[in-house]
């Protein structure tokens, strides 16, 4: 006859778990000797083994008495759904760590490699940290709502890189941006000289193309607005593109040729 810290040790379990097992009707509780204590016989300690075995192994409390009273068959069902259900969870966790490790993967969050050619380019360009950022943030945006489709992106977005005009507008916003102090409009007027110019030349190429995507409004005015929150400026250079003729910051129209 054991004592419960005699049984609890023999099963390699705490005495708080087996008062917590006679507590849920897991573990039946023995008849007390004449001092009042509980004295537990051998069957109690293979019950008790039994009931570690199946709850180290993942079953739930709720279920282990069913699985102790099931005969061989309805025991055997029961484990391979309990094996089934504990695949399912490995395989949850094993996502969630891949989506844990992205988060120390910078710029390769949520992001195609392709991008994130295109990012250390504009690094190479000495394009500041905070504009490829910024461009970042938007591919991100962009990468959601067109999975299949950024890829096919980037190969024209590299070789505008060729373009003195188009790093030349780059390098004016990271000043204007890494400047919290700048309070004149002359580089503004420069940026907006250059997409304004860069917008003439796509548009009479016929560059600007995007397809469906043009008319999918959400992902345009998510960039938009992400451009004005990271920097009020944004509006003014806005403003400014008006006075050229153009709209938008992100799908540039001619203001002439806008429906309505």
């Amino acid at each position: 006859m054991l004592t419960i810290g005699q049984l609890a040790a023999y099963a390699g379990v705490t005495v708080r778990a087996v008062r917590h097992y006679h507590q849920i009707g897991l573990l039946p509780e023995p008849e007390r000797d004449a001092a009042g204590y509980r004295r537990y016989r051998a069957a109690a300690v293979v019950s008790l083994i039994k009931i570690r075995t199946l709850a180290d192994a993942g079953v739930p409390l709720s279920r282990i008495g069913q699985m102790l009273d099931a005969d061989p068959a309805a025991f055997a069902e029961a484990v391979r759904r309990i094996d089934s259900h504990l695949r399912d969870e490995i395989q949850r966790l094993e996502t969630s760590r891949e989506q844990i490790a992205q988060l120390a993967a910078g710029d390769a969050l949520a992001l195609p490699s392709e991008v994130i050619a295109y990012l250390d380019r504009l690094r190479e360009l000495g394009v500041s940290e905070r504009m490829v950022e910024g461009e970042r943030d938007g591919w991100i945006l962009l990468a959601a709502r067109w999975s299949d489709r950024v890829r096919e992106f980037m190969p024209g977005k590299l070789a505008q890189l060729d373009d003195p005009r188009v790093v030349r507008l780059y390098r004016v916003l990271s000043e204007i941006f890494d400047d919290d102090d700048a309070g004149d409009d002359s580089r503004l007027e420069e940026a907006a000289d250059l997409m304004a110019c860069l917008a003439e030349q796509a548009h009479a190429s016929g560059e600007i193309n995007l397809g469906e995507e043009a008319y999918d409004d959400l992902p345009h005015d998510l960039l938009d607005s992400l451009a004005v929150e990271a920097d009020p400026r944004v509006e003014r250079l806005v403003e400014l593109l008006r006075e050229r003729g153009w709209s938008g910051w992100n799908r540039m129209e001619r203001l002439a040729e806008r429906p309505g």
